[in-house]
């Protein structure tokens, strides 16, 4: 294998032979595709082949020194291809290529013929760029973006980044294949789709699904508001600190301890407590209880007390403008969770507002608050969740987080039905459970048993029954470290 050092000394050598009409770009640029990518051969095939139409001297690498001749003609601005087989030859064919540069673990066996082959040695040697072409300068080709997922294979990445640069296509970083994903992606995206998202995008491997869903997710990024903290999915961009409790209502929680401006100012401190302990970026949030669970029944016999839109409009208000998440929580009492939903529905209609339901105090008929735990099917969750994920598709809208509340498996009954499809929602489990840190860490795990795939978990610190408080190293040391932690 080369060493790093020597693969950038010999960097400009190779990058001296190289340009002008023997290196060429696409004319016009190609029209927004997945390419497949399972492999570093696969990459440089699917990006030459779609960005190059001439280039004279070209990079061979095998597949086991194909990282170190990546790091070569991504610095030199040579396009490379991995392997030697059929489609290889075929790709050198077309694109015109007469001279090979090689590395030492590589053999270009058959590809030889006809063609110029010299080593990274022979660079090495003086006077032997010589005998390599050594055109002026590239030709400008179409403008063209190819999107990268750098979680995926490190040495697709590297080739991929090698052709990019050769065809001088600009190249972006899209974690998780995802252009929604943080207020960096969605930048990312919204550049590469300039006038015509149709055109001029390759994004490379599987993790971006197929073109119909890149453009979709493109086409969202460019329209749709994001949240606060950018970015346009609730996780895995974030991890959110959350205030909870109810406007005025000191017993509820800490968010009703003290009034608007100071509820800001005290979790954007909370929220500051965890700045550095994780490598996403840390949001602040209130957790409101936006209808309480009543020991009365009331004038509409629910035994749930509704606090009316506008006194909940003025903390949604003030949060947007803070840069604050806000999830709205409902103790439903006899009623179901969808029916009070939609009395909230102006709210939710901000971009920056999500839901909770709190299956603790959902009752049937002839139960009461404290006397029992409450529970909810996965049916009625589900008709609110739809219900939820329709309006958010409908009105452009990020995705919103989805809190379902629970810290016994009964209150969730058949919670393997519970549909976690919808990509409006990320649908998150909110561990409840207080008291000594054994206790708390055993009902999050057993929470964890037969979860449907595709749910966020979260966790919640008391500050009066929790014996004691867990710090917020020790919240974030918790496994899975939670994406949504609130302060009771």
């Amino acid at each position: 294998m080369i060493a790093g050092a020597a693969v950038l000394a010999l960097a400009p050598t190779l990058a001296a032979c190289t340009g002008g009409d023997g290196l060429r770009a696409v004319g016009d640029a190609p029209e927004t595709a997945v390419l497949p990518a399972a492999d570093g051969a696969e990459a440089a095939l699917s990006l030459s082949a779609a960005l190059l139409e001439h280039a004279e001297v070209v990079a061979l690498a095998g597949d086991a020194d194909a990282p170190a001749m990546a790091a070569v003609a991504a610095e030199a601005g040579v396009p490379m291809l991995v392997g030697s087989g059929e489609a290889v030859a075929e790709e050198l064919d077309r694109i015109g290529a007469q001279t090979l540069v090689v590395g030492p673990d590589t053999d270009p066996g058959e590809l030889a013929e006809g063609r110029e082959v010299t080593t990274l040695e022979d660079l090495e040697a003086e006077g032997a760029a010589a005998d390599v072409p050594a055109p002026e300068a590239p030709a400008e080709g179409a403008p063209v973006t190819v999107l990268l997922d750098p979680e995926q294979d490190a040495t697709v990445v590297a080739v991929a980044r090698a052709v990019a640069g050769a065809a001088g296509a600009d190249v972006a970083e899209m974690p998780g294949g995802e252009p929604r994903r943080d207020a960096a992606t969605v930048e990312a995206a919204t550049a590469a789709a300039g006038e015509d998202p149709a055109v001029g995008i390759l994004a490379l491997g599987e993790s971006f699904g197929d073109t119909a869903q890149l453009l979709g997710a493109i086409q969202q990024a460019t329209t749709v508001p994001q949240l606060p903290g950018g970015g346009q999915l609730a996780f895995p961009g974030r991890r959110m600190i959350a205030a909870y409790g109810s406007p005025g209502i000191p017993s509820l929680g800490i968010l009703g301890e003290q009034d608007l401006d100071a509820s800001i100012t005290r979790v954007q401190e909370l929220a500051a407590e965890y700045e550095g302990l994780s490598s996403e970026q840390i949001v602040p949030a209130f957790e409101v209880i936006t209808t309480v669970a009543s020991s009365s029944a009331g004038s509409d016999g629910d035994y749930s007390q509704a606090i009316d839109v506008a006194t909940i409009r003025e903390w949604v208000d003030a949060a947007a403008e803070a840069g604050v998440y806000v999830v709205l929580d409902l103790q439903p009492g006899t009623t179901d969770f969808l029916t009070q939903a939609t009395m909230y529905e102006e709210l939710l209609l901000e971009p920056h507002v999500g839901l909770a339901l709190d299956s603790e105090w959902r009752l049937e008929p002839g139960q009461r608050h404290l006397e029992q735990i409450g529970s909810v099917t996965a049916a009625e969750v589900n008709e609110t969740a739809t219900w939820l994920a329709d309006l958010t598709a409908e009105h452009g809208l990020p995705q919103k987080v989805l809190i379902l509340h629970q810290f016994s498996l009964a209150m969730i009954s058949d919670r393997e039905d519970v549909d976690t499809s919808r990509p409006e929602l990320a649908i998150t489990l909110h561990a409840d459970g207080h008291g000594s840190p054994g206790d708390k860490l055993a009902t999050y795990d057993a929470l964890q048993q037969g979860l449907p795939g595709g749910i966020w978990m979260a966790w919640k610190n008391f500050y009066d029954e929790d014996t004691p408080t867990f710090t917020p190293e020790e919240t974030f040391e918790v496994e899975p470290r939670p994406w949504f932690v609130s302060y009771q």
